[in-house]
């Protein structure tokens, strides 16, 4: 270990010490040697001998500068610089109060300082030492301000008591000293362990699964992980800014939480992303005393992607176990009334009435027998495949295929270009089966506006770049009042539909960790947007 080393390692302690003591030091000399030219006081400073009193204030002064400088660049270690320094002070002050009016002058009381400090910060044999220098310096002083003839009188006694101030406070502060610096010790080994503590919570947080985000009373953000950072597709280090400027829907909602004091204390709340148009349910915990809301506040992010897609599993599974239920005790009858009513319609003896009520329960029996197949159909989803699929070119096969059948004309229904390259995971018939489920009610709805026209527009969001599946049309479009609605099972703005094509198509999407939402379209339309997991978060073995 070299010096340099050796003098960094030493207690903080000794060196702050020091460092205010040449501080002290620095500010002596310049009241030294502004009181001498000053002329406040001719009487005691400098009196006796001008030369010597200035040229040791300069001297004095040249030294707390050299001294400042080591301290600060640890050029010299501490002990040495410790004791040089008391060296000099005794011999400057002595050297001083000779200069003057000897101990008549009051400049001697500084070595009680410049002692007593330095046995602060030295090893328990110097502080012994250095006071008997002072002692011997100061009666020396007496000494030789008798031999030669000073014009203030000498004074033993004053020098005595001096002598002895000095060394009852170098000799008590050793066992301070020693105090201090246990003290010191144990607060930095505290300081240590609250480091290491609050280094091991940081890792701990930021490496969490689960999305954390801290906020203030005034609604900055104080932590955040970088779980949360992702989930919200933010860059960078968020901690200190507003949470609005980050996410503006959450701030307002807790904003609107806070001035409502009838909404529970631990509300959740479900929103979509900005960029990725992910939904995250955010669960708030208060933190101030007592679960007051205008303190800081405890936010927890969940991508209700997946977990939405754990709870499918379990559905799903509950709906197949209904669905053998449901084909037993309704198909049946179902279908036995489908059948008598085809039976009837072929008599030869019915009347228009009789035909039309056959023809009501055909029709009826019909839908009912659709929404039949199509629970069976979902509850039969009770897991996913999830592959990866090169979009582009699984686009094109299925644009093809869904053309062909449904016998569209050119025009009618096109795909925009893709970017090659973008993958997406998801089982390959549940992609089908909800894409067709779109594309089928964007020919419907657009086809009442008297014209057809639907794009399937593909590609990466801003920001983590998850891929997308876009399905747009000009038609009606959904009114405001039921846009929230639309996903709701058996709900239907349309007479003749099942309600259950767009709650089936999202019910497979989260079931594959993606995410089904309705867009206004500007200038009128719908749009329907798929955005896929992560392709940076996809499992190792998929």
């Amino acid at each position: 270990m070299n010096q340099a080393q050796k003098t960094i390692d030493e207690p903080d302690l000794t060196w702050r010490v020091l460092i205010t003591l040449n501080a002290f030091r620095l500010l002596t000399c310049i009241a030294f040697i502004a009181i001498f030219f000053a002329k406040a006081d001719p009487r005691f400073f400098g009196h006796s001998n001008p030369g010597l009193y200035i040229a040791t204030s300069a001297g004095y002064l040249v030294f707390a500068i050299l001294s400042g400088i080591a301290l600060r660049q640890y050029w010299v270690p501490v002990t040495i610089l410790g004791t040089a320094q008391t060296v000099v002070d005794i011999a400057a002050i002595v050297a001083l109060m000779h200069a003057s009016s000897g101990i008549s002058s009051g400049i001697g009381g500084l070595l009680i300082i410049f002692v007593g400090a330095g046995s602060l910060v030295l090893p328990a044999r110097y502080p012994a030492i250095l006071a008997a220098l002072a002692t011997f310096a100061i009666l020396g002083q007496q000494v030789l301000a008798q031999v030669v003839g000073l014009t203030a009188p000498t004074n033993y006694p004053a020098a005595g008591i001096l002598s002895g101030i000095i060394f009852a406070i170098a000799l008590a502060a050793q066992p301070l000293a020693r105090r201090i610096q246990a003290s010191e010790a144990l607060a930095r080994q505290f300081g240590v362990d609250l480091k290491n503590l609050s280094e091991l919570n940081e890792y701990i947080v930021q490496h969490l699964r689960e999305s954390i985000v801290v906020i203030d009373a005034e609604g900055d953000v104080r932590l955040i992980n970088s779980s949360a950072l992702s989930l919200l597709g933010a860059t960078g280090t968020l901690a200190g800014t507003p949470l609005a400027s980050t996410f503006e829907p959450l701030a307002a909602y807790i904003r609107d939480w806070r001035a409502d004091t009838s909404q529970t204390s631990h509300p959740e709340f479900t929103l979509i992303t900005e960029h990725d148009n992910a939904r995250v349910t955010a669960h708030l915990a208060p933190l101030g005393k007592n679960g007051q809301r205008a303190g800081p506040i405890l936010i927890f992010l969940e991508d209700a992607s997946v977990m939405n897609a754990r709870v499918q599993q379990s559905k799903l599974a509950s709906l197949g176990r209904l669905s053998a239920s449901i084909a037993h005790e309704i198909r049946n009858p179902v279908g036995a009334m489908s059948h008598a009513a085809q039976l009837l319609g072929e008599s030869v003896a019915l009347t228009d009435d009789d035909v039309r009520l056959t023809e009501i329960i055909q029709t009826h029996s019909s839908r009912v027998s659709h929404i039949i197949d199509n629970v069976l159909q979902l509850s039969r989803r009770d897991s996913s495949r999830p592959e990866r699929l090169p979009l582009k070119a699984w686009l094109d096969d299925f644009a093809e295929e869904f053309v062909r059948t449904l016998e569209l004309q050119e025009g009618e229904f096109s795909v925009a270009k893709v970017a090659p390259g973008i993958e997406v995971r998801m089982d390959r018939s549940h992609l089908r089966q909800v894409l067709w489920n779109l594309c089928d009610n964007a020919i419907k709805y657009a086809s009442e506006t008297g014209g057809i026209m639907v794009e399937i527009q593909a590609g990466q969001m801003p920001g983590k770049g998850r891929p997308y599946i876009e399905v747009l049309d000009y038609g009606l479009g959904v009114e405001k009042a039921t846009a929230d609605k639309i996903f709701e099972p058996f709900f239907t703005a349309r007479s003749g539909g099942t309600g259950l094509g767009l709650y089936i198509s999202r019910e497979l999407c989260e079931l594959n960790r993606a995410t089904l939402v309705y867009l206004d379209r500007p200038g009128g339309g719908s749009i329907f947007r798929i955005v896929f997991a992560d392709s940076t978060r996809w499992d190792p073995q998929d």
